[in-house]
């Protein structure tokens, strides 16, 4: 079964054949070239594709995408707010290297060489950015910003961090 990653939503119709507005987080200003298919969420949990025919970037964040058998405005407008994935392969050769989504698998590793597990999400806010991992059945959220990120290592797919005291105890 292949992998998914989530870049983001369809968040408008655009003009009135059919294009539609991706909102991503790949980070950096980029089209869909060479991707066959993206995968939308038309219910949870479900990874339905549809086949690209067209796409052109548009901002750092945001594509325009047109699918095979969305042929208007109305058509695009019923997959309006509906989440994006890409299979892990395709995702990896279009995000952006310092982009924050792609830490994604990574391992977290604290100051004390201790491995917290694979980084599940990544949540972008204004004035940092959240790791989530499961620390003992348990959700954590990891702040990583300048005082807290110590290194990241993309060769062993590792991201070192600097946790605050008695972080970690909430979660154990």
């Amino acid at each position: 079964m292949s992998e998914y990653t989530s870049i983001g939503k369809i968040v408008a119709a655009f003009g009135l054949q059919g294009e539609m507005v991706l909102k991503h987080a790949l980070g950096k200003k980029t089209a869909l070239n060479k991707v066959q298919a993206i995968f939308i969420e038309e219910t949870a949990g479900s990874y339905i594709p549809w086949f690209v025919t067209g796409s052109k970037a548009r901002t750092e964040d945001e594509m325009l995408v047109t699918l095979e058998g969305i042929k208007s405005k109305e058509d695009a407008r019923r997959l309006t707010r509906k989440k994006v994935w890409l299979k892990t392969e395709d995702f990896r050769s279009l995000a952006g290297k310092s982009s924050p989504i792609t830490l994604l698998g990574y391992r977290l590793i604290t100051d004390e060489d201790e491995d917290l597990g694979p980084v599940e999400e990544v949540i972008e806010q204004p004035h940092q950015v959240l790791l989530r991992i499961t620390v003992n059945n348990n959700e954590a959220l990891i702040p990583l910003h300048a005082e807290s990120l110590d290194k990241i290592d993309h060769d062993k797919r590792q991201v070192h961090v600097i946790l605050p005291d008695g972080l970690l105890d909430v979660y154990r």
